[in-house]
């Protein structure tokens, strides 16, 4: 299963906190708005954009279809090329074996490229539990574990840090894990990624296991990509001895011919890049060159659970460019620890609860966790209809709870209104009885809504939280049957008389006849 940071509450507790933080939302709404607009320029210039989406699920839905037989062929051409597979079922098989291939090389510290999949099986904390240090080399992910922090985005997982923040993390933090900041360190862009530099080169020099994810996986010619913006990717892919490559079962592509159009969409919907400056690819062994021992893990650790949800896998098409977190009014306000999860945001929001399975508190609120304002599926660029998948999974949280001895206050609600809705009879006294509230309440009505309805005050006991972010319109006084006895059916035939209607019934019948 997919992992959850520990202790965290659901969503709508974690949420409000996360709203009260004035910087956070600062920080999230200026770099969100920086790579909208990035994103949004580099899509404008390519001509035939959305049949690059279409293009892009095609491979991702071909792929996901026949699953079983691409990744047969990957472990055949990855094990013809000197590499050795290994399958995990969950984070612990996965974890267990980066350490003992570690502990094998007498390694007690890794490099790694940033990598969600291994951020999902909590590899860091495992590898750390068998006395291996594990160093971050993504500058953003570095930021993260510096600041003994947790990442709140998918590309770049320090959002919710300003430059003064992180100034002073890499000032008070640097020296107790390697090389320290400068004394003069400013707040400079700039400065920060050289500082940043210079304290990893001597861990890339040094280190004998690299250790990686993959954003592809070429069944057809066993190769594995990643693609990155800062080179740091490239030095653990290459300079050490062995090579650990964590790689999610749904992240094979059939033939290399189909990178092409994920090669395009990636950048520009993730980094706002028309292409990424560093693409790696690797298929085993090269004698010479690169690491000389070469392990890829196949991970499923829930994946199975989402291929097997015919409207929920497709969130397997996911390529992790993150445009739907960037777009999304929930997550530019309330960040991504609210989430309580690796994956936040609205991909995070359905990922966490396919992978999962429902149950879990935490991971139920998940799929409450939007607006359904759709801007998510509009950006992505494999087409995943996360407003879809979010319905859906919301439908399984409330069915898992349809047989608890004590229902949940919107299941009497619920339960209540069907009551009422399946008599005739029961419905008309129910539309009485609203009436009467309805005049009382219009009386009582603290503002006036659009079209001059009065809105209702705050409802007491379970309804006061939802009254308290809505207006609640009072009740009509008049039912829509009381007001079609008293307007003879709303005068639907524009009032015409009795012989006007004899009349028209005549012709009626002769055009019948």
């Amino acid at each position: 299963m997919s992992r959850t940071f520990v202790g965290m509450p659901a969503f709508p507790v974690a949420a409000r906190t996360a709203l009260a933080d004035t910087q956070l939302r600062h920080n999230l709404a200026h770099a969100t708005g920086v790579i909208r607009d990035k994103r949004a320029r580099v899509v404008a210039e390519v001509d035939g954009w959305e049949e690059l989406r279409l293009a892009g699920a095609a491979v991702k839905e071909r792929a996901l279809h026949g699953l079983d037989e691409h990744l047969l062929t990957l472990e055949r051409k990855l094990t013809a090329n000197g590499a050795t597979v290994h399958w995990a079922r969950d984070a612990e098989e996965a974890c267990a074996v980066v350490a003992q291939v570690a502990k094998a090389h007498g390694a007690d510290e890794v490099v790694k490229v940033k990598s969600m999949a291994t951020a999902e099986i909590g590899l860091n904390e495992a590898l750390e539990a068998e006395g291996v240090a594990a160093w971050e080399t993504d500058l953003a992910e570095l930021i993260v574990q510096l600041g003994e922090d947790l990442p709140s985005h998918i590309l770049v997982p320090a959002i919710h840090r300003n430059r003064a923040e992180i100034r002073e993390i890499f000032l008070r933090r640097m020296a107790v894990v390697g090389r320290p900041a400068p004394d003069d360190l400013t707040d400079e862009p700039a400065v920060l990624a050289a500082a940043a530099r210079e304290h990893l080169r001597e861990k890339f020099l040094r280190a004998r296991v690299g250790v990686s994810g993959a954003n592809f996986a070429v069944a057809e010619t066993g190769t594995l990509v990643v693609v990155e913006s800062e080179g740091n990717g490239r030095m653990c892919l290459t300079l050490p001895e062995v090579l650990v490559s964590v790689v999610g079962i749904e992240k094979v592509v059939p033939t290399w011919g189909e990178l092409d159009p994920l090669l395009r969409l990636l950048p520009r919907s993730s980094t706002g890049e028309r292409m990424n400056p560093y693409t790696s690819t690797w298929s085993g062994v090269t004698p010479g060159d690169g690491p000389q021992e070469v392990h890829v893990i196949l991970l499923d650790n829930g994946r199975t659970r989402a291929l097997a949800d015919e409207v929920g896998r497709q969130a397997l098409r996911c390529i992790r460019c993150s445009a739907c977190l960037n777009v999304c009014p929930v997550y530019e306000r309330v960040g991504g620890h609210a989430y309580g999860s690796v994956y936040p945001g609205p991909i995070g929001a359905i990922l966490g609860p396919l992978m999962r399975g429902t149950g879990d508190p935490q991971t139920d609120s998940l799929p409450y966790a939007s607006s359904l304002c759709g801007a998510c599926f509009e950006v992505c660029p494999v087409r995943i209809d996360i407003p879809e998948v979010l319905v859906h999974l919301r439908s399984k949280v409330v069915d898992a709870h349809r047989d608890e001895p004590v229902p949940k206050p919107e299941a009497v609600a619920m339960r209540g209104t069907g009551w009422a809705f399946g008599d005739a009879a029961r419905l008309g006294l129910a539309e009485r009885a609203s009436g009467l509230v309805g005049r009382v309440m219009g009386r009582l009505g603290r503002s006036s809504l659009p079209g001059g309805r009065r809105a209702a005050g705050r409802l007491p006991g379970p309804g006061a939280a939802w009254t308290g972010a809505r207006d609640l319109p009072a009740p009509p006084a008049e039912s829509f049957r009381q007001w079609w006895a008293r307007t003879d059916g709303g005068r639907a035939d524009g009032g015409r008389t009795d012989g006007e209607r004899a009349d028209e019934g005549h012709v009626e019948e002769a055009r019948d006849g």
